[in-house]
């Protein structure tokens, strides 16, 4: 009988151990499960939970939502070699002072215009035949340059009849300080390889101004101005006599000889 009270106390303790070692069990793996979950959590999850309860906590007012927005905006106007968001920056002002400088380059040029032709007499019909009989009489007369000026505009070539006009304005120049200035100048608008007005010249040519240049002259450029003489007359000018400019002038010069 005792060898059966003492079986039976024995077996309900086996399965008392047995159960509490279960729970045991099943309460550390559920936390194992928990601390897993916590560690591999997203971090965007997490962010969003902490802005929730954030926002549940302390309600955004109007004043700071437009400070946001504020804010929002001058970040997106930051410039791309700095990180700052100010309206103040640097790399955006000197951005601004150089569109400044191109619209107003843009604006001197168009108030700039076409360059003024020279001051003169309508032509007669005895000098517009005369222009036909040589290239010397045609460059005499202030009416001649100034129509066979635009002629050269039609050309792209403008810039030939302007530089042989400076030189000649050069040439007329006695003080010395005028005459620097003058040259300088002239070098600067048709000599230079970066001037959209240059003049073509071979390099023999431009040696010569290169050394006339260490003390200028009126005659600084003189070999330049025969160069772009000899170009004018032999290329443009014969173009010139064939041109609608001169045909027309001629033709209304007759017709009105005619009715007078």
């Amino acid at each position: 009988m005792w060898r059966q009270v003492v079986l039976y106390f024995r077996t309900h303790s086996y399965h008392a151990d047995n159960c509490q070692a279960k729970e045991n069990l099943q309460n550390e793996y559920e936390a194992d499960i928990a601390a897993a979950q916590w560690i591999f959590k997203p971090m965007g999850s997490e962010r969003t939970e902490i802005r929730k309860r954030q926002m549940a906590t302390t309600p955004e007012t109007p004043g700071a939502a437009q400070a946001q927005l504020s804010t929002g905006n001058r970040g997106s106007n930051a410039c791309c070699f700095c990180w700052c968001c100010c309206c103040s920056c640097s790399c955006l002002t000197v951005r601004n002072q150089e569109e400044e400088r191109a619209r107003r380059t843009s604006h001197e040029l168009q108030a700039e215009g076409i360059p003024n032709c020279e001051e003169s007499p309508a032509p007669t019909l005895e000098e517009v035949n005369a222009w036909a009989q040589s290239f010397d009489k045609l460059m005499l007369t202030p009416a001649g340059r100034n129509a066979f000026r635009e002629f050269l505009r039609t050309e792209f070539s403008e810039e030939n009849m302007l530089f042989w006009m400076a030189c000649e304005e050069l040439k007329q120049e006695s003080n010395k300080s005028v005459i620097e200035e003058k040259a300088r100048l002239i070098y600067e608008d048709y000599i230079s390889i970066l001037s959209p007005k240059e003049v073509s010249l071979d390099s023999r040519v431009r040696e010569v101004i290169n050394r006339n240049m260490l003390e200028p002259s009126q005659h600084t450029f003189d070999d330049a101005q025969l160069q772009i003489y000899t170009l004018m007359h032999r290329d443009s000018y014969p173009r010139f006599m064939n041109s609608a400019i001169y045909k027309d002038l001629l033709q209304s010069l007759s017709e009105k000889s005619i009715e007078a």
